[in-house]
């Protein structure tokens, strides 16, 4: 029986990739009908560059991470989501603090899925807009995932 939305939300957030802890994520809603997850971000001043924003390579990996739930939530059954290219738009510059993204999946096929996330901070303004290509790869293998709130 698939899981409901509560369910997966639950699910995803007892257990996450390692880079979860690391940058604080949450994941905060599902639309299976939508393909789209809502998750918050709380990186730390430890993630940040000379200059005191986000670093741009760190922005691109919360935005694959959701992205690629979104892929996982779309997939509809056990699998993972392996990125083939990703592009990041950097709009604004992210501080640390607490921040929103929204993944999606725009097609699902049997061999490859385009995905896309936006990156916004708590005033809803647009930070960072990730697309992505990727091959969803159906398996009942157990994924690596560590406690939520632990270092990996």
């Amino acid at each position: 029986m698939p899981l409901t939305e509560e369910q997966l939300v639950e699910r995803f957030n007892s257990k996450q990739p390692p880079t979860g802890p690391l940058f604080g994520m949450t994941v905060l809603g599902v639309d299976q009908a939508k393909g789209v997850v809502r998750m918050s971000f709380e990186p730390g001043e430890h993630l940040t560059n000379p200059r005191g924003t986000i670093q741009g390579g760190i922005i691109t990996a919360m935005l694959d991470d959701c992205a690629a739930y979104a892929g996982i939530v779309a997939l509809g059954e056990p699998g993972f989501i392996a990125s083939l290219e990703v592009k990041t738009s950097f709009l604004s510059p992210a501080f640390p603090g607490l921040l929103f993204a929204e993944g999606r999946c725009l097609k699902m096929g049997k061999s490859s899925c385009f995905l896309e996330a936006d990156l916004t901070d708590a005033d809803g303004k647009l930070l960072a807009r990730l697309t992505s290509s990727a091959v969803p790869l159906r398996s009942n293998m157990k994924p690596k995932l560590v406690e939520a709130g632990s270092k990996g």
